[in-house]
């Protein structure tokens, strides 16, 4: 049987185990810290996010630096990339361990994606963009080519990144938002065009 220990029984869990499974893995388990959590979309949750039994591991985390703590408690572990088997993937994008790319996502050639990334559903990384550690491109949203997404960045369900823009880490994008140009203080941004509103 192929295992994978997925840490995280919550929505997330869900679509990384339904995305595993379709990867060939039989034996899926969950480690979750809320004790009263016995199950997720029927696996079973077997203890706590720091008892993993031996296996691979994938941290099924939303918040960026919840998701870098755990793969960084289990650096030594086999961390995989989940791809949804609808998505479509160049062959020469590179992705870091430990990433997952859903449903009807499309990653173009000559993409760079870091470690625990996620590229949700129905969104689009389009040719030579790079993205960093621990960045969410939310459902929906889209990067038009060469855009550059420093670690840890949210970019919002349905947002849109103009071509050739760098968005720099720790930011959130707000949904619907439209980036037009480089982003280069952290904060929060919303609108079109997205406009900060918030500081880090």
């Amino acid at each position: 049987m192929k295992r994978l220990i997925i840490i995280g029984a919550s929505g997330h869990g869900k679509v990384a185990a339904d995305i595993a499974r379709l990867n060939g893995y039989t034996d899926i388990v969950f480690l979750d810290d809320r004790e009263t959590v016995k199950e997720c979309a029927g696996w079973p949750v077997v203890g706590r996010s720091d008892e993993a039994p031996d296996g691979p591991v994938f941290a099924a985390i939303g918040n960026a630096s919840v998701r870098k703590r755990l793969m960084d408690f289990y650096k030594d572990r086999e961390q995989p990339v989940l791809i949804h088997p609808s998505a479509i993937v160049a062959e020469d994008a590179e992705i870091g361990e430990g990433s997952v790319v859903m449903a009807g996502a499309v990653i173009n050639p000559c993409v760079k994606i870091g470690r625990g990334a996620i590229v949700n559903t129905s969104s689009s990384v389009d040719h030579d963009c790079v993205l960093g550690d621990f960045v969410h491109v939310a459902v929906g949203a889209h990067l038009c080519g060469t855009v550059c997404v420093g670690d840890e960045t949210w970019i919002g369900a349905g947002a849109t990144v103009s071509n050739n823009v760098t968005i720099c880490g720790g930011c959130m994008i707000g949904a619907g938002a439209v980036v037009i140009k480089d982003i280069d203080v952290q904060g929060t941004y919303v609108g079109v065009p997205a406009k900060k509103i918030k500081e880090r």
